[in-house]
């Protein structure tokens, strides 16, 4: 079931560590490549049409983006990864600001990787589970963009992309932002990790 959202807003931005929140509060962040999706798919998990900002033009986040929903969990929106339209120098900053977010947290509960269902993993993404897998830090894996996807070919996608990163296909959860597809059942696995 998901979650009843009775407060979402947006508490800061950070880059660095001693400007991360002080509020003690479980945290799930959010990562995927930079058209994929992630601005478009939290706004509809908070019943939202623009706290988060979405844009046309990937890589819009690059800052580490903390939201507090219902002064019971955070959600965290990490920078987008991929071909996002700015300078090597800008990007080369993300890498350690996105890595100092995810080894330093105590809060943290989990990382939702987003992938788009329509497309093969990327070697960046495949980099980015193989990195928290290391880590051991725990992560789900959310398709988004299923509308765009006939219904028949998500179970071939589902199984293809579950392949290669080696994870059940049962534990892929398939989204859509337009449509509400996959909302409650990523919201029921979002809450087990929200103590």
């Amino acid at each position: 079931m998901a979650m009843l959202i009775k407060s979402a807003k947006f508490v800061k931005s950070a880059v660095k560590p001693i400007h991360y929140p002080d509020t003690g509060l479980p945290e799930i962040a959010f990562a995927g490549r930079s058209n994929v999706g992630k601005s478009s798919l939290i706004n509809k998990l908070l019943n939202r049409k623009k706290l988060v900002r979405t844009s046309r033009t990937p890589g819009c986040t690059q800052t580490i983006n903390f939201f507090e929903i219902n002064n019971e969990l955070m959600f965290v929106d990490l920078p987008g990864y991929g071909y996002a339209k700015v300078s090597k120098e800008v990007r080369k900053q993300w890498g350690p600001m996105v890595e100092a977010y995810l080894t330093s947290r105590e809060n943290l509960r989990v990382v939702v990787v987003i992938l788009d269902i329509r497309r093969t993993p990327t070697s960046d993404d495949m980099n980015l589970i193989g990195w928290l897998s290391s880590k051991h830090i725990p992560y789900l894996i959310v398709l988004t963009k299923a509308d765009k996807l006939k219904k028949h070919k998500h179970k071939q996608q589902k199984v293809k992309i579950a392949g290669i990163i080696g994870v059940d296909e049962k534990d892929i959860t398939t989204f859509s932002a337009r449509t509400g597809e996959g909302k409650e059942e990523l919201w029921e696995r979002l809450l087990e990790y929200r103590r």
